[in-house]
């Protein structure tokens, strides 16, 4: 049997028809940037967030970075953000002049160590970027409330987490504002590049729409200088269709999670865990398994047809990119042991039931 990490062709067989008269009517009103397209993603969007505003823009590492520049970060100021989550949200903190600083995660959640993030806070300090890493969400409660009390911007970094649920409050819904990505293999998910931000802070939403569109707020007039990164009208169509199934979709990611736990609970592995009162979108199914099986399993699994990833094999401040950030191999130790312990295991709503079956049999397999 042949199991891939994801099976985008299967998602688009099943919407062909959605998908391809989305695209010929953009392709027949000649709607390629801006327009009613991407106005009516972004109504929807936003809504499915439960926030006011979405501004849609060209991936979500440029989100990260307008929703931090609309908020005044930059030069000389500092970042607090995870170790342990891909590289596009230290290098957007980096893009705006701040510097980035990064906390240890928890042990069993891969999020921010909410303990940790207060002793990180200096008076330099203007924003937190929790990042709600592989679906699930961030101890957002403890979070907010140091903000409060230090008076610092909060900016969720959601390119994970459509949908997620903390406490019944949607992810991106709870900062000053939340970043998505809609890269093709994610949860929601385009068919190239496109990234939005969403937020209740009226002003905030202009100030990313006019970053986004070079200053502008009207042709020619450029109130300021900013930067090409506009999500254009085919993208915002292929989501508007993809979007009114989204729902479905993370509830069969949470239904294949279930049953992923339940034949792994008694092995050497580590399944996931929810935190507290919350709602996974397991963007990404990741286990943990002993260092010195990790290769050993994923050499096994792949010989037998199973795809498998390992998100993130290098801790943020153990890459070569940060090393003038001096850290010491014993500063982020929970984020390292798990970078060289997680491994992903294939997640895609279209995943059988069958497949699951056959990926947890060889890992009882191989552990004999």
């Amino acid at each position: 049997m042949k199991v891939p990490f994801v099976d985008l062709k299967k998602q688009y067989r099943t919407l062909k028809t959605e998908i391809d008269e989305a695209i010929s009517t953009v392709l027949a009103e000649t709607a390629f940037v801006g327009g009613s397209f991407v106005e009516s993603f972004e109504m929807a969007f936003a809504e499915f967030c439960n926030t006011k505003h979405c501004v849609g823009v060209g991936n979500g590492t440029d989100a990260l970075f307008l929703a931090l520049t609309a908020l005044k970060v930059g030069a000389g100021d500092e970042v607090i953000t995870a170790a342990n989550t891909f590289i596009a949200t230290s290098e957007a903190i980096t893009r705006t002049g701040a510097r980035v600083v990064f906390v240890d995660i928890d042990s069993e959640t891969f999020n921010m160590d909410v303990k940790k993030i207060e002793e990180a806070i200096t008076h330099r300090t203007k924003a937190l970027v929790p990042v709600h890493l592989y679906g699930q969400p961030a101890d957002m409660d403890p979070i907010l409330g140091l903000a409060r009390r230090n008076g610092l911007r909060v900016i969720e970094d959601a390119a994970q987490a459509h949908g997620a649920l903390y406490k019944g409050r949607l992810a991106g819904s709870m900062g000053d504002a939340g970043c998505f990505s809609f890269y093709p293999g994610k949860n929601l998910g385009a068919y190239g590049d496109a990234g939005a931000v969403v937020t209740n802070d009226s002003d905030l939403a202009d100030a990313v729409r006019k970053l986004s569109n070079h200053g502008r707020t009207e042709k020619y007039n450029h109130e300021i200088e900013g930067v090409n990164s506009r999500l254009d009208g085919l993208q915002a169509a292929i989501l508007e269709v993809k979007l009114r199934h989204l729902p479905e979709w993370n509830e069969r990611r949470r239904q294949r999670a279930r049953s992923y736990n339940e034949l792994l609970h008694d092995t050497s592995l580590i399944v996931p865990r929810k935190n507290g009162d919350t709602e996974p979108v397991y963007h990404l199914y990741v286990v943990r398994v002993n260092t010195d099986a990790r290769s050993g399993l994923q050499k096994f699994l792949n010989e037998n047809g199973i795809a498998t990833g390992i998100h993130y094999p290098i801790a943020l401040p153990n890459l070569k990119a940060y090393a003038y950030l001096d850290h010491k191999p014993g500063d982020f130790q929970e984020a390292t042991k798990a970078s060289r312990e997680v491994l992903s295991l294939p997640m895609y709503p279209e995943l059988e039931e069958e497949q699951i079956q056959y990926v947890t049999g060889k890992i009882r397999e191989f552990f004999g």
